[in-house]
């Protein structure tokens, strides 16, 4: 047995990588790593002691390299026709979505890769899907997330196992991989987009990776070792955090709470993933993404020497009074949810979950004593300062206005606190939006100065709601 078959041989024994009767996927791009892992095991399923099968390959394409893209395609469906072994080929505008979604094309085109993996194990039967992620993968995502600030979770790098995924060429180097291909006189194909330097990794790759070998040899496999070393830490210190989160953390109908003192009196280490593990349950998404910085804020709150505070977070917010800090996400906790619902101009909107009805109509005049600036029931605004047409809906986290009068934007959760609007009653205040987004009228609060009338034979849009009672501040 060759010594990459025998590295990958324990591997898998070690990290319990496949289990009798699994059947894999291998996905497979075309490059060398992705071939080798193919034929290595193609060579250790063959085995007489085999505990596991073949099923077949899978692909993603994602129409990034034009004609070098659509010949690494065939380059994979001409392995799988000669093996005979089934494909599944997933072709995907990546760049397109990337643009679509604001998103990096690195980042769009993994969770592609990753969704599609998902799907063609399904229609393959397959138990698990190999990826052909090497030593070499491991120390430069090491780096990349040191580089970031990651801590222990992120430190830890590339799992040798996760959910359906398997890694059994991370004790492998790329160096390695190529020998044993060229041995076998198996070709591959060569990724262009490997060079450009843009991409942080393919820079770490060729500009620090080449350093940390001349001033360390073993680099590579040194920061694999302190990898696996971060694991070991996460693992305990997250197993920590699930056994001491009981005394610290309360689920209620209005989201997760966490009790300030116990919070408090807990090592950081402890504190910061006992907070992590309420945010993703807040959030209702397991690896729901929230930054360091997100949950030392939290932290911070905690010990504070205050009595009331509040922190949007994306998708939730955090309220806190003197006991406890409540997680919850925007238009949670009155048994309404959130709220939305168009405007029409001329037209009206129930809104139960506020229990008023809102009326909007324009009108070409108005008189200056009918201007108002909407601390009532009623709200007029400048037409041409308005983008039709207009939604109405509960508070978001996040939320920021000019209101009426003041000399810059706020938040306008700072703007319910200092008018003292009980917490209670702050998702149920409707807030009128614009097509463009902004908010043009926080009801019974006031609209945003932008908006105000400055020419009111110049077209005016005039709003006005049923009831106001249960809205008003107190």
């Amino acid at each position: 047995m060759s010594s990459v078959l025998s590295r990958v041989a324990d591997t898998i024994r070690s990290h319990d990588l496949v289990v009798p009767g699994d059947r894999v996927a291998i996905a497979v791009s075309g490059g060398s790593d992705s071939v080798a892992l193919l034929w290595v095991m193609r060579e250790l399923a063959a085995a007489p002691d085999a505990q596991f099968s073949i099923v077949g390959l899978i692909h993603v394409n994602h129409l990034l390299r034009g004609d070098a893209a659509a010949a690494d395609e065939a380059f994979c469906r001409a392995l799988a026709e000669r093996l005979a072994w089934p494909i599944e080929v997933g072709t995907f505008d990546v760049a397109a979505m990337a643009r679509a979604a604001r998103r990096s094309v690195e980042a769009t085109a993994r969770d592609v890769r990753y969704r599609f993996f998902l799907e063609a194990s399904s229609r393959l039967d397959a138990t698990c899907v190999a990826t052909g992620h090497t030593r070499d993968d491991q120390a430069e995502t090491v780096l990349l997330r040191l580089l970031r600030g990651a801590g222990s979770r992120g430190a830890g790098g590339i799992r040798p196992k996760r959910s359906i995924y398997v890694r059994p060429l991370l004790d492998c180097a790329h160096t390695d991989l190529q020998r044993y291909l060229a041995e076998r006189r198996e070709p591959h194909c060569e990724d262009a987009s490997n060079a450009d330097c843009a991409i942080p990794r393919n820079r770490i790759r060729h500009e620090l990776m080449p350093l940390i070998f001349q001033l360390a040899p073993g680099g590579t496999r040194a920061l694999g070792r302190f990898a696996s070393l971060s694991r070991d830490d996460e693992e305990f210190l997250g197993q920590t955090a699930i056994e001491v989160a009981g005394s610290v953390v309360l689920s209620n109908e209005t989201g997760v709470q966490l009790r300030r003192a116990p919070l408090a009196a807990l090592h950081a280490a402890i504190a910061r993933r006992v907070i992590r593990h309420a945010l993703e349950a807040a959030h209702g998404t397991a690896g729901a993404f929230f930054a360091a910085r997100h949950v030392e804020a939290i932290r911070r709150m905690a010990v504070a020497d205050t009595s009331r505070g509040h922190l949007d977070l994306p998708g939730l917010t955090v309220e806190v009074d003197q006991t406890t800090l409540t997680l919850s996400r925007p238009g949670a906790g009155l048994g309404c949810g959130g709220f939305e619902r168009p405007l029409p101009v001329p037209g009206s909107v129930d809104v139960p979950e506020a229990g008023v009805v809102l009326v909007a109509s324009m009108t070409d005049m108005v008189a200056e004593t009918q201007i108002e600036n909407g601390r009532g029931s009623r709200a007029t605004l400048q037409a041409s300062a308005v983008s039709l047409p207009l939604v109405v809906r509960s508070r978001r986290a996040g939320d920021r206005f000019r209101p009426f009068g003041a000399p810059g934007r706020r938040k306008l959760q700072d703007v319910f606190v200092d008018r003292k609007v009980p917490r209670g009653t702050r998702d149920r205040v409707p807030v009128v939006v614009d097509d463009a987004g902004r908010i043009v009228w926080v009801v019974g609060h006031g609209i945003a100065d932008e908006c105000r009338v400055t020419a009111p034979g110049a077209g005016v849009v005039l709003l006005k709601v049923e009831t106001l009672e249960t809205l008003a501040p107190q």
